[in-house]
């Protein structure tokens, strides 16, 4: 409260000049107005509180953000058949007929066992089926001779249905040792070892003289002119493989256009890789089977780059702009399963005049006011 000076200088006797000034000071001290009544002053006319301040960022369109990444995984030239040519019969191997390298046509022998023991057991089923014959004829013969009996009246029925039972078992005789003169030539023909396509013989195992038992490998045969690619993908990957655009194998001998075939569906460990297979545009000019290489694609899909791409709680996503003027902020925009060290697809409802921030995102929230700077020069 203040202090009442008139009652207090009543009170006073008088006092030397010098003592009055003192006095005076003293007063005028608790005379002021006090702390309170000097906070809670009215400010002047027309003073107004500062706005907050703005998140000062730059902002671009998506088309001209987001890219076309290019991707490449590591290939090889597979041939489209590679096999492991066994004997198919037991015997002695008299010759061979190619040898490492050797380039063979479809059909072409490649080993010849000792082929006597199976032309005889051909040549015993030959003289089965002729007996068989031979027995059917006679059986057939009587049965017709027993119909013409039995018209007469000089023979039963009974009689005639024995007949007719005897020509149906020698008839399954015949039948029988036709069949086992077909499987005895089918035995001949595997002694002859041929190539069951063109190709290039890679291995050679087969040695004049040995004895081969079924299942003896003798022969690895590479075939030719139609070789494919055989690329390792990251499971990432897989989908903008899938829709590429121009595919290329790269390799010493040059650059090959090729095209998917198809892609597995299993995961290899423990590499977590995926295969995929692929074909030359032009089977007329391949590199040979084993030639490694790079296979290289433009994926279709546009992607942003790691650069605008931020995390908020623990997601990654970017920043679009929405609204002008003073109405304008900002929206986080979540990219699942994106990476910090690559680009991620765009999500399919942002479209190409949507504004991204690309600079000064890494201290924006969701929904926060923001001020559009000019790119910088």
């Amino acid at each position: 409260m203040p202090f009442d000076t008139t009652r207090f200088s009543a009170a006073l006797p008088l006092a030397a000049p010098g003592a009055l000034t003192v006095l005076v000071l003293v007063l005028s001290l608790f005379s002021g107005p006090s702390p309170a009544q000097s906070t809670n002053a009215t400010p002047p006319t027309g003073a107004e509180p500062s706005p907050a301040a703005r998140a000062a960022v730059q902002a671009s369109t998506l088309d001209q953000v987001w890219l076309l990444p290019k991707r490449e995984a590591p290939a090889d030239v597979v041939a489209r058949n590679e096999s492991r040519l066994a004997a198919e019969v037991s015997g002695t191997l008299q010759r061979w007929g190619a040898d490492v390298g050797a380039s063979v046509k479809r059909g072409e022998l490649l080993a010849q066992i000792d082929s006597r023991d199976y032309e005889l057991a051909v040549q015993r089923a030959q003289a089965n089926l002729s007996a068989s014959q031979s027995r059917l004829k006679l059986a057939q013969a009587q049965l017709q001779r027993s119909r013409e009996l039995v018209a007469q009246g000089f023979f039963s029925q009974e009689a005639l249905g024995q007949r007719e039972t005897e020509v149906a078992l020698v008839q399954t005789e015949v039948n029988i040792a036709r069949a086992q003169l077909a499987t005895e030539q089918r035995q001949l023909g595997k002694t002859r070892l041929l190539a069951p396509f063109a190709g290039t013989v890679r291995e050679r195992m087969a040695q004049t003289g040995e004895a081969v038992a079924p299942g003896t490998v003798l022969y690895v045969l590479v075939e030719s002119g139609h070789n494919e690619v055989n690329a390792t993908l990251s499971p990432s990957d897989v989908d903008g493989l899938r829709n590429a655009t121009d595919l290329q194998l790269h390799t010493r001998d040059g650059q090959f256009a090729v095209r998917l075939l198809r892609v597995s569906d299993t995961v290899t460990a423990p590499a977590r890789t995926r295969a995929a297979r692929l074909a030359f545009a032009n089977a007329a000019s391949t590199p040979a089977a084993g030639t490694s290489g790079t296979l290289r694609w433009q994926e279709r899909q546009p992607h942003l780059p790691p650069s605008v791409m931020v995390r908020r709680d623990g997601v990654l996503g970017v920043f679009v702009v929405q609204g002008d003027g003073a109405q304008t902020t900002v929206r986080f925009v979540p990219l699942p399963g994106a990476q910090e060290s690559r680009a991620s697809p765009v999500p399919s409802h942002l479209r190409g005049s949507e504004r991204v921030v690309v600079r000064g995102q890494e201290a924006l929230q969701n929904g926060q006011a923001i001020e559009l700077r000019p790119p910088s020069s």
